[in-house]
């Protein structure tokens, strides 16, 4: 039974139909690639899965369970947590007290000396232990990246969906986040779903892919299967990275 299971899902803006009767699973412990155009329904999947988008039809499960009924604030103690493509941190604050936000785990909220130490873990994991103290606003966008998966791993995921957690990194700290996400999701015996549009990363990190394009999904499997997706190389692959 997959850990993550869309079925024909439907959502709607206005006459624009961003997903369009999708359907996809996630196997537990697998990385798996969200890939497709820029408007091709990747973020709206996301904000479908972590209950900020309601689907005009169809159904989402996780863990065998259907998340339909969970309110967004209650995805997080389900199991799933989240980065955003633009990064969202409050800058007012500094770094420990943006990952501490993140302590909000399926076991419900950590508190005092438990929530710090987790939440220390998570920066320390990241690189960024000697950062706690210092505000969030003002550091380098690969920095603030790092930020935003710490606090995520510090909510303890089953599951965690990555959008676009390349964008604005230079090609070695591309390389470099590569690396880290395949050695994260074996420390923290995670599933990903990733999207991106590093293709090269997502292709040599990925266990399966995931081909949307406009709201529709036109291809799956294995990054090579799909990189050989005459469709997938029509709609996408062939405009480059």
């Amino acid at each position: 039974m997959p850990l993550l299971e869309l079925r024909n899902v439907t959502r709607r803006f206005g006459g624009v139909v961003a997903l369009d009767d999708v359907s996809l699973a996630v196997r537990e412990g697998e990385i798996a690639g969200l890939i497709g155009p820029n408007g091709a329904g990747k973020t709206t999947a996301f904000n479908v899965i972590t209950r900020l988008y309601k689907p005009d039809s169809g159904d989402v499960e996780f863990d065998g369970e259907t998340l339909l009924g969970t309110p967004p604030h209650g995805v997080v103690r389900r199991g799933i947590a989240r980065t955003f493509q633009n990064v969202e941190l409050f800058p007012s604050m500094t770094v420990l007290e943006n990952v501490l936000v993140g302590t909000h785990t399926r076991s419900g909220w950590l508190k005092g000396r438990q929530a710090r130490r987790t939440a220390m873990d998570a920066l320390e994991y990241v690189g960024l232990e000697h950062l706690a103290e210092q505000p969030a606003a003002g550091h380098p966008y690969g920095t603030l990246k790092r930020i935003e998966i710490a606090r995520a791993l510090a909510a303890q995921p089953k599951l965690l969906l990555l959008d676009e957690p390349a964008g604005g990194l230079s090609h070695e700290e591309v390389d470099e986040l590569g690396t880290f996400i395949t050695r994260m999701r074996a420390g923290f015996e995670l599933t990903v779903l990733l999207v991106e549009h590093h293709m090269n990363l997502v292709m040599r990190i990925s266990d399966s892919v995931h081909v949307l394009s406009f709201g529709q999904k036109i291809a799956a499997g294995t990054p090579v299967e799909v990189q050989r997706d005459p469709a997938v190389i029509e709609a996408y692959l062939g405009e480059g990275d």
